[in-house]
């Protein structure tokens, strides 16, 4: 056995010698060292054979075994050195070369647009809050004058979220109007806030709507405020989002938190107001809702408005940059496509 045992580990380190490639190096182990190889079996015979022999033979196994190891390791290590190296002599890394650039990310075009629109309106003079996009039903209908079965309540698509017995129902809020109400309950006049977030509707998509979209409300509540008031503001907003020559129209429209109400559109930059397919072929796109806070909001939450007056406005933050860079499709916003974002 002891000679089997030095022929076994001459013709092992032979056949390491001759190891070219970490494949064949995995190969040589298997075949050496294995549990089928013919040294595990040796030292498994061992047992079978008289204490003396048994106590020289084992030692010489033994022997054989960390001999073998040995030149594995040190095999696989020369292997990895000359894996490393053969880049660099076969010229295919140059080290003196600059680094690849990473891009660098940026803010995304919406929300690049909310921050420009929170510092329009800082400079003048309005504060920035939030507020909770799960929403309890009076904050985002009764507190605004949409009772139960009210017709106004078809215009908002709902999404619900079901809640335990006992408990107020709550949905996905379908606009931020609802912190206006919140706001007034715990502040009193003078109050100047906008408020940006997101918004839920349960309803198709097309070029000019989303089921989730961004919107920034508007509020001011303090005494003497007028509807040119109201009209000033967004006249000023629209002057430093868009320039000066943007045309700008009023109409009238009904919102039941408001009294009276209109809708303020922008001409559409897409068409110059001739007609095309992102507005209608009107020429105009609305971007807000506005009006005069209604008498009865503000006596629902302690304002006299014999004393106050207010307005707010509602406005969907993607339509802005629509308009402004000539963007047809709203859903090119979301489609997280790179080539789109990265213009902006």
């Amino acid at each position: 056995m002891l000679d089997q045992l030095k022929g076994l580990r001459t013709q092992a380190l032979s056949e390491l010698s001759e190891v070219d490639s970490l494949r064949g190096l995995e190969l040589w182990r298997v075949r050496h060292l294995g549990k089928k190889s013919a040294l595990i079996q040796i030292l498994r015979s061992l047992a079978t054979l008289p204490a003396e022999e048994r106590r020289r033979a084992g030692a010489q196994a033994n022997e054989v075994k960390t001999a073998l190891e040995s030149g594995l390791s040190e095999k696989e290590r020369q292997l990895q050195e000359a894996l490393l190296a053969s880049p660099l002599k076969s010229r295919q890394l140059d080290v003196t070369l600059p680094g690849r650039p990473y891009p660098i990310g940026g803010l995304h075009p919406i929300t690049q647009t909310i921050n420009e629109i929170c510092e329009i309106f800082g400079n003048m003079g309005f504060q920035t809050i939030e507020g909770p996009e799960v929403e309890l039903e009076y904050y985002n209908f009764e507190a605004l004058n949409i009772p139960p079965h009210h017709p106004a309540r078809e215009m908002f698509a709902t999404l619900w979220v079901e809640t335990g017995g006992g408990e107020e129902t709550t949905l996905l809020r379908t606009h931020t109007s609802p912190m206006q109400i919140r706001l007034m309950e715990r502040e009193r006049p003078p109050i100047r806030v906008i408020v940006p977030g997101r918004a839920y509707r349960y309803e198709a998509t097309d070029a000019t709507h989303e089921s989730i979209f961004f919107q920034v409300e508007g509020l001011a509540v303090d005494t003497n405020i007028t509807m040119a008031d109201l009209k000033g503001t967004l006249l000023e907003f629209c002057r430093c989002l868009f320039g000066d020559e943007r045309k700008v129209r009023f109409r009238c429209d009904y919102f039941p938190f408001v009294e009276p109400g209109a809708e303020m559109a922008i001409e559409c930059l897409a068409c110059a107001g001739a007609g095309c397919r992102l507005c209608g072929h009107s020429g105009w796109i609305e971007i807000l809702g506005a009006g005069m806070v209604h008498p009865d909001v503000l006596a629902r939450v302690g304002i006299d408005p014999d004393i106050y007056s207010g307005f707010a406005f509602g406005m969907g933050v993607e339509r802005l940059p629509m308009l402004r860079y000539g963007v047809d499709d709203i859903r090119l916003f979301y489609n997280n496509d790179l080539r789109f974002l990265r213009q902006f």
